[in-house]
């Protein structure tokens, strides 16, 4: 694999059973480029330690005055020389190919991960740590592949040379091939440690980024409630108990090194004193004393990549278990992915199921081709009954609801998964993946804007029945074009805002902007079945109201969820649900609930229930006639 022809079509399935594993899964999958780099790394090497030979040959031939071997020896060097930049040039080349094409492969399969569990991931590892996995660990995996090439081609070198030495001069080539061993395996019994403390270090510093991304994302809270200090002070500790925990690594890690070259060095001593002991005895020549020498010398090039891998392998292990650990997530009901993986359930047919939506785990029901309001008191339990609509079946449940109907009780609390929705009465976990997406679109309520365009942007799997400028006039989006229209004047002088660009996460527009484009994306898939969470909770009363009747007149015969407690939105729905404890515990328009309900009345309005019965319905009429007012103002 080249770097040119990334991405991988496929990244492959990995074994994800321990980080041992994956490592060796990842280098099977690179054995071709680990081949090249070892070949160009041994030629690089090979030419290195053979230098000794020609030095030894010229001092020689320079004792022995003999001008031909001198130029023979000038002739070699020049060979060796030209060979070992070869050598060191392709190596780096075929290594840094490894590096990045491991490091690639490693992040398709996060991002494949991340797409297939969708927002389960970030309530089962938390947000820091998969910003920690998805680039400290990915860079420190690609080190060990990039280093397992150099150090082959080294491990190689060594022992060549170490047999080479024993047949050219057996006295201190034995020596040497007892020594050399010796010298790479005496930093082994420190690895233990230093890895542990590199784990230390590591740990600290995911907790470090959690925080710092949970205060990044929470900046505006903090500022309106004067939390910045605080907030500060956490991580100021916590940085700080990371700079320890990287000072008492580093301090292991520098005692590693400076074993690695005192030892080296008493051995090029020890072999010095020993080899001119026997030159003063006449059993070696000047010239072998200077070829052992040298070839020593040179050897301690090569060492050095025993405690880069050292170093490599004990920062990767960690990284690759966690990495694994992360792609071993499964949704929910493993055994539903097998089915899906399997093919379409029984009965469908291959085609996207349709019919009512139903949620087993509440008992709510969305008729087919109306517009469904739901309102529920919890957030975090709305967003997990979106999940669940859209075919995610969720395993960490709020407090159980008593029963609701045919459907059984809502989430356990204790761990247990809910069943995910019904489509006509096929589960969409049971169904292909790429079925359940085509049949449900679910948008949460912080959907994404990626950069690019405003066409790029719209350019989504689609029906075709909805066009881009549709989409936009139900979105209510004529600002934000006429924005994106006075910026594409700026930049290219064209006026075209469809041609306009748009910043990551859509940095340049406002909240209430960003969340209307994004509900225009959705509106343009025209899904067969679309779930909305609070798709309007940014903009202005007069604008939702114009955003909800032109949701109703787009989404015609199609079945729309949206999860909402704005009775401008709830008025234009053909159906209310409102979910109590975990139950759907009322039916009805908005009107008749809000004046028969007083705990639907007291989650729309914003006023407490006191739990109290109302006999005379004065209160609830005194609800719905505000209520009336609203909507009428903003007509």
């Amino acid at each position: 694999m080249r770097i040119r022809d990334l991405p991988y079509p496929d990244p492959g399935l990995p074994d994800v059973r321990s980080g041992t594993r994956f490592l060796v899964w990842l280098g099977r999958n690179q054995l071709g480029g680990q081949i090249r780099a070892a070949l160009w790394g041994l030629l690089h090497m090979a030419a290195l330690v053979s230098f000794p030979l020609a030095i030894g040959y010229g001092v020689q031939a320079v004792v022995d005055r003999s001008g031909s071997r001198l130029a023979l020896a000038g002739a070699l060097m020049v060979g060796l020389t030209v060979l070992t930049a070869l050598g060191d040039a392709m190596l780096h080349r075929a290594a840094v190919t490894n590096w990045i094409t491991a490091a690639a492969r490693v992040q398709q399969l996060l991002a494949r991960k991340t797409v297939e569990l969708g927002a389960a991931l970030t309530r089962r590892v938390a947000a820091g740590e998969v910003v920690a996995v998805s680039t400290g660990d990915v860079e420190k995996i690609g080190w060990f592949v990039e280093a397992l090439s150099r150090f082959t081609a080294a491990a190689l070198t060594t022992v060549g040379v170490c047999v080479a030495l024993v047949i050219y001069q057996p006295a201190l080539g034995a020596v040497v091939a007892l020594g050399v061993p010796a010298l790479a395996l005496s930093v082994l019994p420190l690895l233990p440690r230093a890895a542990r403390r590199a784990d230390e270090q590591r740990e600290k510093a995911g907790r470090a980024t959690e925080l710092a991304s949970d205060t990044v994302a929470g900046l505006r809270v903090l500022r309106g409630i004067g939390g910045e200090d605080l907030f500060l002070s956490r991580y100021r500790t916590v940085s700080q108990e990371v700079r320890a925990a990287a000072v008492r690594s580093a301090r292991m890690w520098s005692l590693i090194a400076a074993v690695q070259v005192a030892l080296p060095g008493m051995l090029l001593i020890g072999v010095v004193w020993y080899g001119a002991v026997l030159a003063g005895s006449g059993r070696i020549t000047v010239g072998e004393l200077v070829t052992v020498y040298s070839a020593v010398t040179f050897l301690l090039f090569p060492l050095r990549h025993f405690e880069e891998i050292a170093m490599a392998y004990s920062f990767s292990r960690p990284s690759a278990r966690r990495v694994a650990r992360v792609l071993a997530l499964r949704r929910p009901s493993a055994e539903a992915e097998d089915a899906r993986a399997a093919g379409p359930a029984a009965g469908s047919g291959g085609k996207p199921p349709t019919g009512d939506l139903y949620d087993p785990a509440t008992g709510m029901l969305a008729p087919s081709g109306q517009l469904t309001a739901v309102v529920c008191g919890d957030p975090d339990a709305a967003g997990r009954m979106a999940d669940r609509l859209g075919g995610h079946p969720t395993e960490d449940g709020a407090q159980s609801g008593d029963g609701a109907g045919s459907g059984g009780g809502a989430e356990s609390g204790d761990g247990r998964s809910a069943p995910s929705a019904l489509l006509g009465g096929v589960a969409l976990d049971e169904v292909p993946l790429a079925t359940a997406r085509a049949a449900v679109l679910v948008q949460d309520k912080d959907p994404v804007l990626l950069s690019g365009t405003l066409t790029e942007l719209l350019d989504v799997p689609r029906s075709g029945t909805v066009t881009a400028r549709e989409a936009l006039e139900a979105a209510q989006c004529g600002d934000v074009l006429e924005a994106l229209e006075q910026a594409s004047v700026a930049d290219s002088g064209d006026g075209d805002p469809m041609g306009a660009r748009i910043t990551e996460r859509g940095r340049s527009l406002s909240g209430g902007q960003r969340q209307r484009l994004a509900l225009a994306r959705s509106l343009v898939t025209d899904p067969e079945v679309l779930v909305l969470d609070e798709p309007t909770s940014a903009v202005d009363s007069h604008t939702e109201a114009r955003i909800g009747e032109g949701l109703k007149r787009l989404r015609t015969d199609r079945t729309t969820v949206v999860f909402t407690s704005s009775p401008l939105l709830l008025d234009q729905a053909d159906r209310v649900v409102f979910v109590h404890d975990g139950v759907a515990a009322g039916v009805g328009s908005h009107r008749e609930l809000l004046s028969t309900d007083p705990a639907y009345r007291a989650v729309v309005t914003r006023e407490p229930d006191d739990g109290r019965e109302r006999d005379d319905g004065r209160d609830g009429l005194a609800g719905l006639e505000r209520v009336e007012q609203q909507i009428e103002e903003s007509a």
